[in-house]
């Protein structure tokens, strides 16, 4: 049997950076969409970030991936973990606050749950992890509210589309396992976001037209953001953790977002959550922490072996 990773000291300081990093990216990007369209807001994401990713690969000689074959899976990468995600939700948070998007984001973990297990033999669902699938879901109903259920709205149209994003990480996760095992992550990163600004940038300018230049300083700094910070410096930081703490101490940055985006959205653009958004989280937080496990394990006593 596998032995769990422990939290170093300084890998709970970089999944907590990280939690913070990812946490910010809901404002800045609220921010920008105060000035740029969805679209454009998604290419000034995605290109930047790519190729700050890809002077990073050049600087540490990491092997640069070749083969139509790979080229080919980072771009159903690029529009399943980026194009298709960030768009909806981009476009969800002109409707809805960033602190519910913060929250319904957080899903991502009970779809990937449920994908896995019908995807791959060695994820099968367990009693746990069905309790687990079942409670986030409930989570979801309850975030969403009873009145966004008698009929759609802009509102309810927002937060669905959050949930499809969050759908879309989740297949992301799969298809990475299957198409992009064994290849360095951060090259991988830079190809999965070359792969997305290859259907962005032409998108964004097809539909939006050029980019506006002319914008004000908090527009660019939300624009740098979340291209540099939440985008390309997470995903190096996120690879950082995963190896030194492992996957399920990972899995904690996902409880750990939605308070730092409630509390950004409050303090800068005054956002207020009903009562009934702080329950769906409480769900899911606890739905996340049945599908870790460890919860149960809280106050058993070791036995010999």
């Amino acid at each position: 049997m596998t032995q769990q990773k422990s939290l170093t000291p300084r890998a709970t300081f970089e999944l907590a950076l990280l939690a913070c990093v990812w946490g910010g990216s809901f404002l800045a990007i609220r921010t920008a969409l105060d000035e740029v369209p969805v679209l454009t807001a998604v290419a000034w994401r995605v290109a930047p970030a790519a190729l700050a990713l890809w002077l990073w690969v050049l600087a540490r000689g990491i092997p640069f991936p070749r083969g139509a074959g790979v080229w080919g899976a980072f771009l159903v990468m690029g529009a399943l973990n980026n194009v298709l995600p960030f768009t909806l939700m981009a476009w969800a948070q002109l409707h809805i606050e960033s602190g519910l998007t913060s929250i319904l984001n957080a899903t991502t973990a009970i779809f990937a749950t449920a994908l896995a297990a019908a995807a791959f033999r060695d994820e099968r669902l367990s009693g746990r992890k069905a309790a687990g699938v079942g409670l986030g879901f409930a989570g979801v109903l309850a975030a969403i509210g009873p009145e966004a259920l008698g009929g759609l709205d802009l509102r309810s149209l927002a937060q669905l589309a959050v949930l499809a994003g969050a759908l879309c990480y989740a297949v992301a996760a799969l298809w990475a396992r299957a198409w992009l095992g064994g290849m360095a992550p951060e090259a991988a990163a830079a190809g999965m976001l070359t792969g997305a600004a290859l259907v962005m940038v032409p998108l964004s300018l097809a539909i939006d037209g050029l980019p506006r230049l002319s914008l004000a300083p908090a527009t660019w700094a939300g624009i740098g953001y979340y291209a540099f910070a939440s985008t390309a410096f997470a995903y190096l930081l996120y690879y950082r953790v995963l190896a030194t703490a492992g996957s399920a101490n990972l899995s904690f940055v996902t409880l750990m977002i939605p308070p730092i985006a409630i509390a950004l959205g409050a303090l800068v653009r005054g956002e207020a959550l009903a009562p009934h958004a702080f329950l769906g989280l409480a769900l899911l937080a606890t739905a996340l922490a049945l599908l870790d496990g460890r919860i149960l394990r809280l106050g058993r006593r070791p036995t010999a072996t």
